[in-house]
């Protein structure tokens, strides 16, 4: 049974969270999906709220602590992210944008991602469209077209006038896990190993 690793980003800052909730909850239905068309699953929950200082202190001196660095690695191996972020001045948060930067840009190139957003009220949904979007977009990334955003009043209200919000992330799950089917991009190749300019001189030498 082929096997497929999902990594949940959650940027919530509050404990309860509705962007943990959202995450929780896509990650969920992904996995329930991908059960059932014959794969097995394993899921990794990050909380980048338990990162922050560490990504702090990975801008001003370039080294990653222990569990960020571990958390990087989650990710370099993972073959699908679910990103879930809450919305501030109209866009990602600042925790979220910065994690983010600390990756290495080629580590999600060719990864299938699933954006979710949370905020206080609907006018902030397009910030799914206009700002997350196009920044997995430019890391090359293959973002499923449907994204969810669930305001206040989705929470534990099935009708309302629209969609059921457990509808909406069934939908955007059965695409994300359709992503994550068949074939999957090849990981990054290992780092070729620096070799001091004596030794290359040395074995040039040598094979004359």
């Amino acid at each position: 049974m082929e096997t497929r690793r999902i990594t949940v980003l959650s940027a919530g800052l509050g404990v309860p969270s509705s962007s943990r909730l959202l995450a929780d909850q896509l990650a969920a239905s992904a996995e329930r999906q991908l059960a059932a068309a014959g794969y097995a699953v394993t899921v990794d929950v990050v909380e980048l709220r338990d990162l922050a200082v560490d990504i702090a202190h990975n801008f001003v001196t370039g080294y990653a602590a222990p569990r960020l660095a571990e958390v990087i690695a989650g990710i370099d191996a993972a073959d699908g992210i679910i990103a879930v972020s809450p919305v501030f001045s109209a866009s990602y948060s600042g925790l979220f944008k910065s994690f983010i930067d600390v990756l290495d840009p080629k580590s999600l190139e060719g990864k299938a991602v699933l954006l979710g957003a949370t905020a206080g009220t609907d006018r902030h949904q397009m910030v799914l469209d206009f700002a997350m979007r196009p920044l997995f977009t430019y890391l090359r990334t293959r973002v499923a077209a449907t994204a969810v955003f669930a305001g206040p009043q989705d929470w534990g209200n099935n009708d309302g006038g629209g969609s059921p919000l457990s509808a909406r992330i069934d939908a955007a799950a059965g695409e994300f896990a359709a992503l994550l089917q068949g074939t999957q991009p090849q990981q990054k190749p290992a780092p070729l190993e620096s070799v001091p300019f004596e030794q290359l001189l040395a074995g040039i030498s040598g094979g004359r």
